[in-house]
């Protein structure tokens, strides 16, 4: 229900973490475990100026009187901090880089300390230890405490100790982070399974419904047959209208069970009643809170499959949902249905206060995630996140197959 994390539109093609592929042998990070563009910017900002503040200082202190090593070591510290653009993409080798420029630095000033020159390759360690598999880390952490013993031709006992710290501390960083991400990465699944298996169950009941209406159809079909023959005819339409419909609504309960989802979730009540002629109902609740909802729709909503009728409305109230608990001083809300031919849109934005935690969810929580499984599972798609102008805005549009 949260929202929290980087900024990110969703169109609900997949950030699914079902393919994510592990091993040494990659250079590119695994699907589920990469960071995202703002993420990756934000880590090599802060880890290029931290090289810069600390090492940076630490050369022009050592370096004071040194004649041309200084111009050199200067070289090797802007090298480091360009490098670290890369170390999302490909640690290990930004890591080796880091290494090299970080020895050679010590070499022309051993006044840095071997640990201060390593600065960068421990800042890389770090990620490299949280997107890559342990096996492969452990290894960059054997390599990075091998040169520790040259710390005792300058600084002694304590600066060996602090070169065997660092790294290990720096690698234990980024077991933690890799940990935290497996962890939301496991609830984002659980969550999705949670969704296909509500929806599976609410789609059993509308098809349920069907069936039985068709029975009965055929029955009455079957006494008037001979003496009414237009109103049997009539029945039997209703019987093929009612088949494509129920079959429609099968396909989506099949896309729901996909063979991946295990879990079994708690059982979830069932509605009925929820479609979207009941659109105005939803925005009640929210009105008794003070807050002043805006509901419009367009178009036909009469003849929308039932998945697509009630997928709508689930969005729509979780929707709501979202923008009065975590719509930071927002006091209206707008509700914007548009049934179109071949698609549904929904539209429901506030004016609650820019910031304030309010982002799209890229995977905390539950409400965005389960608006998008639903989406995607019609095939439709989904975004939300901060409007530019204020507020938050969720936006989908869902496909539709109308009955004949």
């Amino acid at each position: 229900m949260g929202r929290s994390g980087g900024t990110e539109w969703d169109s609900g093609t997949g950030t699914h973490p079902d393919g994510a592929r592990t091993g040494a042998a990659h250079e590119t990070p695994e699907p589920w475990q990469a960071p995202s563009t703002r993420e990756s910017r934000m880590l090599w900002w802060g880890s290029a100026a931290l090289v810069l503040a600390v090492l940076g200082t630490s050369v022009l202190v050592a370096g004071e009187g040194r004649g041309g090593r200084l111009p050199l070591a200067e070289v090797l510290v802007l090298a480091q901090v360009c490098a670290l653009r890369w170390q999302t993409r490909a640690p290990a080798t930004v890591l080796a880089a880091h290494a090299a420029t970080g020895l050679t630095l010590w070499a022309l000033l051993p006044a840095v300390t071997l640990t201060g020159a390593l600065l960068a390759a421990q800042i890389t360690l770090c990620v490299l230890s949280a997107l890559r598999p342990p096996r492969t880390s452990a290894r960059a952490l054997a390599a990075m405490c091998a040169p520790a013993p040259l710390a005792l031709v300058t600084g002694g006992t304590a600066d060996l100790v602090l070169c065997l710290l660092a790294p290990a501390l720096a690698w234990t960083l980024g077991q933690w982070r890799r940990t935290q991400r497996e962890r939301a990465r496991a609830e984002l699944r659980r969550a999705l399974a949670e969704e296909r298996e509500r929806l599976a169950r609410e789609v059993h009941d509308v098809v349920a419904h069907t069936l039985s209406v068709m029975v009965v159809q055929a029955g009455a079909a079957e006494d008037v047959f001979a003496e009414q023959p237009a109103q049997a005819r009539q029945a039997l339409r209703a019987i093929e209208t009612g088949a494509r419909s129920a079959l429609g609504e099968l396909r989506t309960m099949l896309r729901a069970f996909r063979p991946e989802v295990a879990e079994e979730g708690p059982a979830a009540p069932r509605h009925p009643g929820a479609r979207l002629a009941r659109l105005a109902e939803l925005a009640d609740p929210v009105r008794a809170t003070g807050m002043t909802v805006h509901v419009h729709h367009e178009g036909i909503l009469d003849g929308l499959p039932a998945a697509v009728d009630l997928a709508a409305y689930r969005i729509v109230q979780e929707a709501l949902t979202n923008a009065l608990r975590h719509a930071a001083d927002a006091d209206e809300v707008s509700v914007r249905v548009r049934a179109e031919r071949d698609c549904v849109n929904i539209t429901v934005t506030d004016n609650g206060r820019p910031g304030h935690g309010r982002s799209a969810l890229t995977g905390g929580g539950r409400g965005l995630v389960g608006m998008r499984e639903r989406a995607r599972l019609l095939g439709g798609s989904l975004r939300a996140g901060p409007r530019s102008g204020g507020g938050f805005e969720v936006a989908a549009r869902l496909p539709v197959e109308r009955v004949s």
